[in-house]
């Protein structure tokens, strides 16, 4: 398996030896999801930052909910996800904000070529999930609490089925990141849905395909939020909102955009654009 699918969650350290001694003293905890850092984007965009800021960025990825937990206790300074209606009721609990939105990928529903469940091309996601419900074909879910899960519940509800009844038997949970859940996927040649940019990076596909993209219900936004130092005084306010100003400006969002895997884009950053209706 790829390495940069590890198993368990272990902080990144994004600060090179060879950078200036400034910026290892001062430094800063991004709580952010598992798709931006085995996407690849967080070792691509975060140097750039370090070496125009001097500050070093030690990211711990985790599913959305526990990174706003992270966020919640204190224990980050920048929250960095994807889950916009989470990310709401952090804000409006006192925990951080003001919310921004940074950039969109999307959601793509992968599976065997087989395609048991016949959803190959469908450009209804909902009607994706009814078909492989009906077939009782294999289905992995992260069951993690992460954006990526929050966004399949959504999608369940939408096709009117509770996933629930199938839990044990077609529909099985494995509480883990991206990569993990994409490989035991593979392994068991099941459907699931990922992010595009997991996706791109992972290679354990054996004969996993793309089988349903494109539709508007898929796309993902993510925001960054600044932990509330009034809540949390040890907080970095100062350096955070110095990652997250970054972050919104045109240098940032270049940064962003210009991340590719084979040529591909893989998120597309929105910090200019009017706020996307929830």
């Amino acid at each position: 398996m790829m390495g940069i699918f590890r198993r368990g969650v272990l902080p990144v350290l994004i600060a090179a030896s060879a950078l200036p001694a400034l910026a290892q003293e001062r430094s800063i905890t991004i709580a952010s999801t598992t798709s931006t850092e085995q996407s690849g984007l967080f070792g691509h965009i975060l140097p750039i930052f370090t070496r125009e800021a001097g500050i070093a960025v030690r990211v711990v990825a985790l599913g959305t909910g526990q990174a706003l937990d992270v966020g919640r206790r204190g224990d980050a300074d920048v929250v960095f996800v994807h889950d916009r209606a989470a990310e709401e009721r952090f804000v409006a609990e006192g925990f951080g904000g003001p919310r921004r939105h940074v950039m969109l990928n999307d959601f793509v529903i992968t599976g065997p070529a087989a395609d048991p469940a016949r959803i190959a091309g469908l450009g209804d996601a909902a009607e994706a999930l009814r078909r492989i419900a009906a077939a009782r074909a294999p289905f992995i879910s992260r069951g993690d609490r992460s954006g990526t899960h929050a966004a399949e519940l959504r999608l369940w509800q939408l096709a009117g089925i509770d996933p629930a009844s199938g839990r044990g038997q077609w529909y099985r949970e494995v509480g883990q990141g991206m990569g993990p859940a994409l490989n035991t996927a593979a392994a068991q040649g099941a459907y699931i849905l990922a992010d595009r940019g997991t996706w791109l990076s992972f290679r354990n596909r054996q004969d996993q395909r793309i089988l349903i993209e494109g539709d508007t219900r898929l796309f993902n936004q993510y925001g960054v939020m600044l932990v509330n130092a009034q809540r949390h005084p040890h907080v970095k306010a100062a350096e955070g909102q110095r990652f997250i100003d970054w972050l919104l400006s045109p240098a940032g969002q270049a940064a962003i955009a210009s991340y590719r895997i084979n040529g591909e884009q893989l998120f597309f950053p929105n910090a200019d654009k009017p706020e996307p209706v929830s």
